[in-house]
């Protein structure tokens, strides 16, 4: 197949991420990818202000953004301003991919020759700062949907009434996420000799960061010595992360994520909206369980023991959680470590693109069935 994917700016996104290795992939299968995105926006002065006010300094004016992209031998293009896609920009394909609501509506305007036209739904994306209605009417477009979770799956039949929509999660790289001391030994890890829990730390107040810093407060009031590695993206991290049971560490490289992850004997998910939750899995695939608010996968990841899910919004209950997971004995805590990899080694990317192409070719062939009534 030949396959368009119409993008927004590359980036370092969990969303990019798996896009990328689903490139990488289908083009050793075979396939031809092509790549369409938007060029960065350049940050204007009040943006800029911002960015010195909250202590990040003048942000780069360069157009040249990371992505994980990068390393990917693909043909790309990125168009020469901020504007929809046309049919100029892309070439003609069996199957072109909407990856994000704007890129839905311009993928619905391109002629059938472009392809049969997908939307991969990696999220609901009516957030306070997008325009609901006109995400809501992309729900609605006559595209083959494909979910990365079983709640944007549910959503896409129930509420916008959509018949045609595949179900495929995504997974990690146990190469890049792996705990190194369990692949140095060949020994499964057992607990950590301090009790340690982690956490992703964001400003975007979705992704939790409030409720899980008190639940470790909470936590931390009844359980001694409990401490707390947190790691961000870039922004300046509150007093709370820089207290004495706890590390911070800012903007850490990909291979140093897994020594986090693998320092703790439970990670904490708090997110109250997410579209499918990769860092469950990366923590998982660290060996590490995972103590999660019902947001994403989350229900799904953690229903077979590889962790406990816990109420939204409910820094209590996290507290709970986080003490009757370091109140393991070692044997018991190794058994919910181990269930929490199997969930991650048991289903590929090979896998996972196996439904990806499958879900493509349905696509594919609902096209064909449309264009050959007559």
């Amino acid at each position: 197949m030949k396959i368009t994917f119409v993008l927004p700016t590359l980036a370092l996104t969990g969303g990019m991420r798996v896009l990328s290795i689903y490139t990488k992939i289908l083009q050793k299968r075979g396939h031809t990818i092509f790549i369409v995105s938007t060029p960065p926006e350049r940050p204007s002065l009040i943006e800029q202000l911002l960015s010195v006010l909250r202590g990040k300094g003048w942000e780069p004016t360069s157009l040249k953004k990371w992505s994980y992209f990068d390393n990917v031998d693909v043909e790309s293009r990125v168009i020469e301003t901020c504007r929809p896609v046309t049919d100029s920009d892309v070439p003609d394909a069996d199957i072109i991919m909407a990856t994000w609501w704007e890129t839905a509506e311009w993928v619905s305007k391109l002629s059938p020759s472009k392809g049969a036209k997908v939307y991969f739904l990696q999220h609901y994306e009516a957030f306070d700062y997008t325009p609901k209605d006109r995400v809501d009417a992309t729900w609605w477009l006559p595209m083959h949907k494909i979910a990365v979770a079983k709640w944007l799956e549910d959503k896409a039949r129930n509420e916008f009434k959509n018949l045609s929509v595949s179900l495929v999660p995504p997974t990690v790289d146990t190469e890049q996420f792996h705990d190194p001391q369990s692949r140095k030994s060949g020994q499964p890890r057992g607990k950590q000799s301090v009790p340690t829990v982690g956490m992703y730390y964001s400003i975007a107040p979705w992704k939790g960061s409030a409720l899980a810093i008190k639940a470790f407060k909470l936590a931390a009031a009844r359980i001694p010595n409990l401490r707390l590695v947190a790691f961000g993206s870039g922004e300046t991290p509150p007093p709370d992360l820089l207290q004495q049971n706890s590390e911070y560490h800012r903007i850490p490289s990909q291979d140093e994520l897994k020594e986090l992850y693998s320092k703790c004997d439970a990670w904490l998910f708090a997110s109250s909206t997410e579209g499918f939750g990769l860092p469950i899995l990366e923590a998982m695939a660290c060996s590490t369980p995972v103590i999660g608010t019902p947001a994403g996968a989350a229900p799904e990841l953690l229903a077979g023991g590889g962790g406990i899910l816990v109420k939204p919004e409910d820094p209590e209950d996290m507290a709970k959680a986080i003490e009757q997971i370091c109140q393991l004995s070692d044997a018991e805590w190794r058994a919910m470590s181990e269930t929490a990899l199997e969930m991650v080694i048991n289903y590929t990317w090979e896998d996972a693109t196996d439904l990806f192409e499958a879900a493509l070719y349905t696509a594919l062939e609902g096209q064909s069935q449309l264009t050959d009534k007559p």
